[in-house]
């Protein structure tokens, strides 16, 4: 009987475990649709029970908020557009807390045509330009030691864009004080380490610097830093070939360009409502 009963209880046991690793693997692979990291405050709209982090919702309320001049009782999910009313959170097992859309969602930040295609861009694959412009050739030829004069600009747009708040000073601060400093400091140790070692002590970095305000998107905005400053670009001529391999605007065929292969350069990213273009009345 005692043999028994112990088969039972390790039985039990690995069923647990068996539960809880797959539990963790969907996890995975069904992320938060707006940050696409983990889910952090596990939040539901109260109608379509579509899940969210509670921060990122709430943030996409105050985005949809921005552009009413009045006040509003209900906001459409950014997934399937059906209306709702509150924010299902904070569910202990027992309990559970309700946030009404009415209660402090006025004056958000308005995304204009150029935050939403940033924050469309990070749907996409990572490497997404990477035929284009060349990171290792950017480490290698020492180009990381020259200063870029746009990428002040290219910061604040792109951390708004992230963070969809519009004062964003003191981040962008903080991640050009750091990205100055890496400079400074290479320029004393130019052949001291190999190209590789310097790109990942510059990723390492801005990492640390930008995890903070960006969590889950963080490895993909230092991803994006890396590629503006490999182009070399200014900033309309650097949004202008992201949008053309994105597909918003006419490809121009140079070269022996084939139509297939302009085909194949084309990416599906996914959609989310809150890039809807007749919603947006600010450029």
């Amino acid at each position: 009987m005692k043999a028994e009963a112990e088969a039972e209880v390790k039985a039990e046991e690995e069923n647990m475990t068996t539960a809880t690793t797959s539990s963790s693997t969907s996890e995975d692979f069904n992320p938060c649709p707006i940050c696409l990291g983990p889910f952090l405050q596990e939040s539901y709209l109260d109608k379509c029970f579509h899940r969210f982090c509670y921060n990122c919702i709430r943030q996409w309320i105050k985005v949809v908020s921005g552009k009413r001049s009045c006040k509003f009782a209900s906001v459409t999910c950014p997934l399937c557009k059906i209306e709702n009313f509150s924010i299902i959170h904070g569910f202990d097992g027992s309990s559970f807390q309700q946030s009404y859309v009415t209660q402090d969602f006025e004056n958000g930040f308005v995304l204009t045509k150029a935050h939403k295609y940033r924050l469309q861009s990070y749907y996409t694959e990572p490497g997404f330009l990477s035929d284009i412009f060349s990171v290792s050739r950017y480490w290698k030829s020492h180009k990381y030691l020259q200063p870029n004069h746009w990428l002040h600009s290219w910061l604040r747009r792109e951390i708004q864009a992230l963070m969809q708040e519009e004062d964003v000073d003191i981040v962008v601060h903080h991640i050009v004080g750091v990205i100055n400093s890496f400079q400074t400091k290479s320029k004393r140790e130019v052949q001291r380490k190999t190209p590789e070692a310097k790109s990942e002590e510059f990723r390492s970095l801005i990492s640390d610097a930008a995890r903070p305000f960006l969590a889950a998107r963080t490895d993909r905005f230092v991803n994006e830093v890396e590629l503006f400053l490999a182009s070399g670009l200014t900033i309309e001529a650097y949004d202008a070939v992201y949008k053309q391999r994105l597909g918003w605007s006419a490809p121009r065929v140079t070269g022996e360009s084939t139509e297939g292969e302009l085909s194949e350069q084309r990416t599906t990213i996914p959609y989310l409502y809150i890039f809807d273009e007749d919603s947006d009345e600010t450029d």
